[in-house]
């Protein structure tokens, strides 16, 4: 029981190979995960936009002759 399985080892190795495989896979990961979570945010922005333009009242018929003239 105090030797790991072959499948430990599997799993252990590729830990291994994410964290340091060749050129900064970590950091390559880590800036999708930004990437997306900025993405995220961006779109919750828009959704605000959009609430707040359909909340404003559109002027009636009669607002519109005053600006008229």
């Amino acid at each position: 029981m105090g030797a790991l399985a072959p499948i430990h080892w599997i799993i252990i190795l590729v830990v291994v190979l994410l964290v340091f495989g060749g050129r900064g896979k970590l950091s390559g990961i880590m800036g999708d995960a930004a990437k997306g979570v900025r993405a995220f945010r961006e779109g919750l922005k828009g959704e605000d936009e959009t609430k707040e333009a359909a909340a404003k009242p559109l002027p009636s018929d009669s607002e519109k002759d005053k600006a008229r003239g």
